[in-house]
């Protein structure tokens, strides 16, 4: 289909309605059956997630970790398997999402459009990754090294985590690396919307520099490392992006003079008799 025959294909509203709900409907479908399957395996997934935190308290000869309530661990296997349910089917519903928004897009929106949601999720992973294997064992190093020996009239002060409170902070970091890396897909859309511009990003990167870090000292554990941790990479994206809005500009004005060109070109002169 042509993008002109595109353009005068309207869906009614009734079938974009029965396109949404069957999208909805294999989304859900992906979900459940992703939870059922990381539920059965909850307890290696959290395990794997407690790994930097065991491998900080090698040393110590009693680590464990702790629940309070009853019904906390298993609260908490439940809260796993959402969360690796959510991460294992983002695909198939990104996917989900483009089928249904792709029909309305032309061709050219679509390859404009395509290479950013593939993005996403990769960066999303990079951030998930950074924080995994660098950052977390460094701040629960940083963080455990605050407990106290007990002797000489000072009371022994030891860490034993919650289970629902460690899960809860790894989510958060987890969550917090994952959508602060996609700053370059927001920024580069945002460039070719025309709403921001390469200049106007590097004048602000003072800003910038002093909102990544206000924001990294909320989302993140109240140590310098993790809030380094998060705040550098950041800053090295909105580098990044600020490169990517330069090439979506130099793009668009090759574009526009292609198009100048071509409406400058005289229309041929018609020979006699014709």
């Amino acid at each position: 289909m042509t993008e002109a025959a595109e353009d005068d294909y309207k869906m009614p509203l009734l079938e974009h309605l029965t396109e949404l709900r069957k999208r909805l409907l294999v989304c859900a479908v992906f979900f459940v059956v992703a939870f059922f399957a990381c539920f059965a395996v909850a307890d290696h997934v959290f395990n794997f997630l407690v790994d930097p935190l065991r491998e900080a308290l090698a040393d110590s000869p009693n680590q464990r970790m702790i629940f309070t309530a009853p019904q906390e661990f298993f609260i908490t296997q439940i809260k796993v398997a959402f969360f690796a349910a959510i991460s294992l089917t983002f695909p198939a519903i990104a996917i989900q999402v483009w089928k249904f928004v792709a029909p309305g897009l032309y061709v050219h929106e679509k390859k404009a459009f395509l290479p950013f949601l593939l993005a996403t999720p990769v960066l999303f992973i990079a951030g998930a990754a950074l924080v995994y294997y660098f950052i977390m064992p460094l701040a629960w190093d940083f963080l455990i090294g605050y407990q106290q020996q007990g002797g000489d009239g000072k009371m022994p002060v030891q860490l034993e985590a919650r289970v629902s409170e460690y899960l809860s902070l790894v989510m958060r970091l987890i969550f917090a690396f994952g959508v602060a890396f996609q700053l370059p897909v927001l920024l580069t859309l945002l460039a070719k919307a025309g709403m921001v511009t390469s200049d106007g990003l590097k004048a602000k990167r003072r800003y910038a520099i002093v909102v990544t870090f206000a924001c990294a000292a909320i989302l993140t554990p109240p140590d310098i490392i993790s809030q380094i941790g998060l705040a550098v990479p950041i800053l090295f994206l909105y580098e990044v992006s600020i490169i990517s809005a330069r090439m979506v500009e130099k793009k668009r004005a090759a574009m526009d003079e292609a198009l100048d060109d071509d409406d400058s070109e005289p229309e041929p002169k018609s020979e006699p008799g014709e």
